[in-house]
């Protein structure tokens, strides 16, 4: 790859101004900008702008569109886009057939030899063995890899072709034109790279249309599935002559490989899978030929683009997908259960008292009225579901919900073993178990009214993630929701306006295409050279473990194992309060107790005295700070940072806005003990500047006031929920009155932010909000829902 950068036509004149045909790296952006985010006829009038003659004033080197224009086109590009039109015997179309295609091998060979993934990549079946039990993660580690390994010759390698299409309008304004976006990525790639859409690692290779045919209507869908199989072996002709033959091409490193690419996914939704695998699940009026089909499940489609695929059975390759099998299903099915059964204003009242948590989704108008969602909605409603529907409809019901639920979490693991996929079988069989308590709610109605059963595809579905992930690795590689990012950045935001006649265009279409692909390959020819020899070294450089940077090591307090860092702002919110305003600001009259009984504790266990007066020192206080944890499944991956707020009563929070955590609080026997507390006051005692007071070490780090919570039952108690209830820890002052129990401890005794679910009953309480809802109920549950590092933690060594 580097080197076919360094082979361009204008390459001399590189070697003398890196950015060539642009004068540097500022025209260069300057440019980009414009062609990416202004029409032609915008950029024109900004050339023309008055602004660019004032004297003394430099003016870009391209004084017209044309010029710029120009001068992208000519930057190198890899894999150019083309048009090829298409006949249909014996069918005619309102428009011609016009794909908008490239090579699907020359861009797999492009991924494959792409420097930037060659850290990120493997290239053997490999298995991994932890405590004695055999791991799932990505493709490579999977069943399937050391079957189709088995077959090849000795010394070749797999490169693992994934696919990903769907069905999108790729305009946005009136008369959008429709097409089916395909992209392709390659199963060496980590998967927690080609994961993330931003990061290149999906590349589009075809913009399949869906033109009408000129005959009666019973017969569009049927020849439009045609059509889309025969485009289909056109773009990746030359990926299956390499399934079965192989080829060579050069890895990251230059080294040239002997190459099998076999097909081992495609990523879509329900309905493209049916039309995929050229089977009918509908019955409905159709033509002679399509009635016989139909009679054995198939479509009508005779010749799908798989057939030739060696190692390519749909049975295998239309994995289970989360986003559409799980979340969407979720939505479209037993969210409309608990509706039926637990009624529209009861759950949406649940809802929108329930705690808001920053980086959590808040229904601030509850979830019936929602008729749209995202993944991320789909997951954030499930995420509190189980605990908030508790106390309101029968136990049966509240387990075959919760059982589903714990599927939708497990299957979501980025890695698997023997005893995960056990639990996945088993939760789905739990959920079998118990769902005669849904139709005894009489909860299972279709849109009418009409009792239904339980024959949905997407249940059915659920039967071979088990399967399927033995063969093929965790299902997360496959997840749809990287394919949902492409469609918009690679349609949608692509060709955002669009006047064009139909005729024109895949012309323009083709244009934009070559000229984006062309500025990608240059940004990264850029940053390849911008680096220098220490880019290039580290890419070439072997027997090297991977190292991940770990942006906790920057934050300067850590854990005393390390695996939790934590961070505040480097200025105060409020600078040396006196312990009477703390108690007038934060309304906690036994702070002066607390941090007095935390000094005596800490006094003790370290030897260490301290000159601190608690009824007289100075303090700073902050109103948040970021827990950052390892994940619980893969520790070298560091989890996005999560905030924990403390502010005290205001207008809009009159009991204040304070988060709940866990900690482990070291008692004097040595023994460690988890309690579940919120998070009341974030502070640190001070000294005056040029006094020769020395804190001692169990105060030099920020300190916590914190109210308890205690335990009145566990999961055992409650199987239905399968949670923690807590209630409000109580004590009573030095004058007989009951308070909240409260304590000052250590910042990085904290281990994970939590969640509190109110029991809320029969029916939520009235006059309750979400600014006052850990405020004014009692009693919770602990959601182990959280997050998937959190529901691991919870069920396993929390419990």
């Amino acid at each position: 790859m580097l080197d076919k950068l360094e082979d361009d036509q204008f390459a001399h004149q590189r070697s003398i101004n890196a950015y060539y045909p642009f004068t540097d790296q500022g025209e260069w952006e300057l440019g980009k900008f414009l062609v990416k985010n202004l029409m032609q006829t915008q950029i024109t009038k900004f050339l023309k702008l008055k602004w660019f003659d004032a004297p003394n004033r430099a003016r870009p080197s391209f004084t017209t569109k044309d010029h710029l224009l120009d001068w992208m086109d000519s930057l190198p590009s890899f894999t150019p886009w083309k048009v090829s039109k298409l006949e249909f015997k014996g069918y005619k179309t309102v428009h011609p057939v016009e794909l908008v295609w490239r090579d699907a091998l020359q861009v797999v060979q492009q991924l494959f030899s792409d420097p930037m993934f060659a850290n990120h990549m493997t290239f053997n079946p490999y298995v991994a063995n932890v405590k004695n039990q055999r791991e799932y993660g990505d493709y490579m580690s999977a069943d399937m890899a050391w079957k189709i390994q088995d077959y090849h010759p000795l010394g070749a390698t797999q490169v693992p072709i994934i696919l990903g299409s769907d069905k999108t309008p790729v305009t946005r304004l009136a008369r959008g034109i429709e097409m089916h976006p395909v992209f392709v990525t390659i199963g060496n790639i980590d998967s927690e790279v080609h994961s993330k859409a931003t990061l290149r690692a999906w590349r589009c290779v075809a913009y399949i249309p869906i033109v009408k045919f000129r005959v009666h209507q019973e017969y569009q869908s049927i020849l439009q599935a045609r059509l889309w199989h025969k485009c289909m072996d056109l773009v990746f002709a030359n990926l299956k002559v390499a399934a079965n033959d192989g080829c060579f091409m050069p890895d990251p490193s230059r080294y040239i490989c002997h190459v099998f690419t076999p097909l081992i996914a495609h990523v879509c939704d329900l309905p493209e899978a049916t039309m995929i695998a050229a089977i009918s699940v509908m019955e409905f009026s159709t033509p002679l030929f399509q009635k016989v089909a139909k009679a054995v499940n198939l479509s009508g489609v005779h010749m799908p683009y798989w057939r030739d695929w060696k190692f390519a059975c749909p049975l295998v390759f239309l994995a289970g997908e989360v986003l559409h099998t799980c979340h969407k299903f979720f939505a479209d099915h037993p969210l409309k259960w608990i509706k039926e059964a637990l009624g529209n204003y009861e759950l949406d009242t649940r809802f929108m008292v329930q705690y808001k948590r920053v980086g959590m989704r808040h229904f601030t108008k509850g979830i019936t009225h929602v008729n749209q969602m995202t993944g991320r909605e789909h997951r954030d409603i499930q995420r509190t579901i189980v605990a908030s529907i508790a106390g309101a409809i029968p136990h049966r019901f509240i387990r075959a919900i919760r059982s589903l639920v714990d599927f939708f979490y497990l299957a979501q693991n980025p890695v698997h073993s023997p005893q995960s996929l056990q639990s996945l079988v088993q939760a789905l069989s739990d959920f079998h178990s118990f769902k005669d308590a849904i139709v005894q709610a009489e909860a299972r109605k279709g849109k009418k009214g009409i009792k239904e059963d339980f024959f949905i595809p997407k249940l059915e579905l659920l039967q071979s993630f088990d399967g399927t992930i033995r063969k093929l690795g965790t299902l997360m590689q496959f997840s749809a929701d990287v394919t949902e990012r492409l469609l918009i950045t690679h349609c949608k935001n692509l060709f955002p306006r669009t006047s064009w006649q139909i005729m024109d265009f895949t012309e323009q279409c083709v244009c934009i295409l070559n000229r984006q692909e062309s500025m990608e390959i240059f940004d990264l020819y850029m940053l390849l050279t911008s680096h220098g020899a220490s880019l290039v070294n580290a890419i070439h450089a072997e027997d090297e473990d991977v190292t991940i940077a770990n942006p906790a090591l920057s934050w300067g307090i850590l854990s005393g194992d390390a695996l939790t860092a934590f961070q505040l702002n480097v200025t105060p919110d409020y600078k040396s309060l006196s312990p009477f305003d703390i108690r007038t600001i934060y309304a906690l009259l036994d702070f002066n107790r607390a941090l007095t009984d935390f000094i005596c504790r800490s006094s003790l266990a370290s030897g260490e005295q301290s000159c601190l007066d608690p009824k007289s020192g100075r303090f700073h206080v902050w109103h948040k700070f970021r827990l950052q944890l390892h994940s619980a499944f893969q520790p070298r991956v560091i989890m996005p940072s999560r905030v924990v707020q403390a502010y005290p009563p205001s207008d809009n929070f009159p009991l204040g806005n304070c988060d709940t955590v866990l900690i482990d609080v070291i008692g004097i026997d040595g023994k460690t003990t988890n309690y579940v507390a919120q998070v009341q006051l974030i502070f640190q005692p001070t000294v005056r500047r040029g006094s020769k007071l020395e804190l001692p070490s169990y105060l030099s780090d920020p300190l916590l006031y914190v109210q308890f919570f205690r335990f009145i039952s566990s999961p055992d108690d409650r199987p239905e929920l399968a949670m923690w209830t807590l209630e409000r820890a109580y004590t009573q002052d030095e004058n007989g009155n009951r308070c909240r129990e409260g304590a000052v401890v250590r910042v990085t005794d904290v281990t994970h932010a939590v969640e509190l679910i109110p029991v809320y009953g029969d029916a939520a309480a009235n006059g309750v909000s979400s600014a006052t809802c850990l405020e004014s109920y009692e009693r919770f549950f602990l959601n182990n829902f959280t997050d998937k590092e959190s529901y691991h933690t919870f069920s396993t060594e929390f419990v």
